[in-house]
């Protein structure tokens, strides 16, 4: 049998499509960031369609960060919880790290906000409870996941019409272990889509779970308004936005939102962490609580339009 030529460019234009790594076929691209490129793929010894994210071949030449990476992949597969996706394997093979996990069939947050803008209300409580439930568990095991977006938030299909959709969060390979390191990673590359970074994230102090509450909290105000927080026209401004701007009140952007929602949401966007709700559950307790209170009489107007601004894509400042 032919040996496959090392696999060195996982960013490459050609890709790796028909491509042999660690026991896995490649079979297709599903998608690529600034650190990877996910591929649907065949599990040779197994016979079963997995997901396997290659990372880029300068990750690998980092002994520090290869080591954290070996680790918390490790400890992420040890994770048992119905709302984190199954990692399966981790590794290296011809100098790429890899991780395998479970393939899930349906579609990321992500693809669904930029067709229909804001959700309603039940939906977006729905999703933010299954996220902040995988986010408490990670953080239970002293894992941070730091890169908490729409992207990283798969839907697939619920068990009935209670359950419309089951909610998964992926990318636990690439997270931070240990509650003293900060958002930056050892070989210079800032971890966290700006959308939804967390101030400490940006200013390299150090960070825990209630960074994950934070950025959960962006993803929140996005479903319910349509939009993130802060839109800027530059990555800079956008940074100054997260560190020192005050998030206008998701009533503005979307009326007929209960005003007790703002407080709420307010609360979990705090520049301090120790101002935020302690933990990824009692932010959405709160939330669920605040969207079932009536919303005040609208007095009459124009109809209001929520638009979506384009979405920015990436995992750093370099993406």
């Amino acid at each position: 049998m032919p040996t496959d030529p090392p696999a060195t460019a996982p960013g490459s234009p050609s890709g790796l499509t028909g491509r042999r790594i660690a026991g896995y076929l490649l079979e297709g691209e599903l998608g690529r960031g600034g650190m990877a490129v996910v591929y649907r793929a065949r599990d040779l010894r197994l016979e079963r369609t997995v997901a396997v994210k290659l990372l880029a071949p300068q990750l690998a030449l980092d002994e520090t960060f290869r080591r954290r990476f070996e680790h918390e992949s490790r400890v992420a597969a040890a994770i048992d919880h119905p709302h984190i996706v199954p990692v399966f394997e981790a590794g290296e093979a011809d100098g790429v790290l890899y991780i395998a996990m479970r393939y899930v069939h349906g579609r990321d947050l992500a693809a669904l906000l930029d067709r229909v803008g804001a959700l309603p209300t039940a939906q977006a409580v729905r999703i933010t409870t299954q996220v902040a439930s995988a986010l408490d568990a990670a953080h239970a095991h002293e894992l941070v996941h730091r890169d908490v977006k729409p992207g990283n938030i798969l839907l697939a299909e619920g068990t009935d019409p209670d359950h419309p959709e089951h909610v998964y969060l992926t990318d636990f390979g690439l997270t931070k272990k240990s509650l003293s390191l900060s958002g930056f990673t050892t070989v210079g590359q800032f971890v966290g889509t700006l959308d939804y970074v967390a101030p400490e994230q940006i200013s390299g102090k150090p960070v825990d779970g209630r960074c994950d509450v934070y950025s959960l909290a962006c993803v929140a105000y996005e479903m319910l308004t349509g939009a993130p927080p802060f839109r800027r026209d530059d990555d800079l401004a956008l940074l100054w936005a997260h560190q020192y701007d005050t998030p206008p009140p998701a009533t503005e952007r979307r009326p007929d939102l209960p005003r007790a929602a703002d407080a709420v949401l307010a609360r979990a966007l705090a520049k301090t962490p120790d101002e935020r709700h302690d933990s990824c559950l009692d932010f959405v307790a709160a939330l669920r609580a605040a969207c079932t209170i009536a919303a005040p009489p609208r007095l009459p107007h124009s109809p209001t339009q929520i638009v979506t601004a384009p979405r920015r894509h990436g995992s750093g400042i370099d993406d």
